[in-house]
């Protein structure tokens, strides 16, 4: 007898505990990886989120760079990760889109995560060093094709990553040969084109509008369906006589697959909030950025077309990665 009362009052402590324990989440920091090196859009982001996100959830967020290897090695920690809510990840075309069909083999899957929500969308920049000759992006083709030697490169984030894709791209529309100089992330990428290491990059907007703005890059074309208003006499590449080439680069939040629904659903409620914020509303627009926030199921909806169509790019241009 003693022993069923005892067991009883034991299984009544345990339902009385539970929700008190799922009620204390977060009660540790939340570890954010950003799959890339400090200075790209994912990192400035990040970093611009981190606090005001931390404060709704009454925690810290703490954003760790696992830069490398196309996002794979900072995708890579996050699929390590317990699927507990105390660790995301700020995924990108690159790692969660394109990647999927570039290389052969990746040691991940989509179904390893859950996606939480759409953070924001950016257009990518052609920019050359503002010491170069090139003033249109007719001088930068023209000079390229009439150089025998081949002396002209691009600089990218990472081998498929965005900026390297929509090179790529580039290159296809224009017939262009073109060499390839990858970095892990967008900062080493840009500091590379500001020592004149590299003929140009199409990098994401954010990283590389104040040096357009500082007169150390000159923009030469932009690769969303309209001018940015950020940049009103930067023409679309269709204006600079590059059909068919409209790309959007997007960054999102994702978790392992397995983390509660409860928790994806608190954190995309958080950052929902603080996208509609008036300074970061303010933040992102002078970044040329729209910031998202749509649901977990939004969002890994709109994940699985960027895959589809990526697909379609990768398969066009030949393109294969061990």
């Amino acid at each position: 007898m003693k022993t069923l009362i005892r067991a009883g009052l034991i299984s009544l402590c345990a339902l009385a505990l539970a929700p008190t324990a799922q009620a204390a989440w977060p009660d540790k920091p939340i570890r954010l990886i950003v799959p890339a090196a400090p200075g790209g859009t994912t990192d400035i982001t990040a970093r611009l989120l981190s606090e005001k996100i931390g404060a709704e959830l009454g925690t810290t967020v703490i954003v760790e760079n696992r830069a490398g290897a196309a996002g794979i090695i900072g995708t890579q920690a996050l699929l390590q990760s317990a699927p507990d809510g105390y660790t995301i990840g700020f995924g990108n075309i690159g790692p969660n889109g394109i990647n999927y069909s570039l290389y052969k083999k990746l040691p991940y899957k989509h179904t390893d995560f859950s996606p939480i929500t759409l953070v924001i969308s950016v257009p990518n920049v052609l920019v050359v060093n503002s010491k170069s000759p090139y003033k249109t992006v007719k001088d930068l083709v023209d000079a390229i094709k009439n150089d025998p030697k081949g002396n002209y490169s691009f600089a990218s984030s990472g081998t498929g990553q965005s900026p390297h894709m929509s090179a790529e791209m580039f290159a296809q529309r224009t017939g262009l040969t073109l060499t390839h100089i990858p970095f892990k992330g967008m900062g080493p990428a840009v500091a590379a084109l500001l020592g004149g290491q590299v003929t140009f990059a199409i990098d994401n907007l954010p990283s590389s509008i104040e040096f357009i703005r500082s007169g150390q890059f000159r923009a030469l074309a932009v690769t969303g369906a309209e001018r940015s208003a950020q940049l009103p006499d930067v023409p679309t590449m269709a204006e600079a006589g590059i059909k068919d080439m409209v790309v959007t680069a997007w960054f999102g939040f994702v978790a392992p697959a397995g983390t509660p629904p409860e928790l994806v659903n608190k954190i995309q409620q958080a950052t929902k909030k603080v996208l509609a914020m008036p300074d970061i509303q303010k933040r992102f627009a002078t970044m040329g950025g729209v910031p998202g926030g749509n649901t977990p199921a939004e969002f890994g909806a709109f994940m699985d077309k960027e895959r589809e169509s990526w697909r379609k790019i990768v398969e066009a241009a030949k393109l294969q990665m061990e």
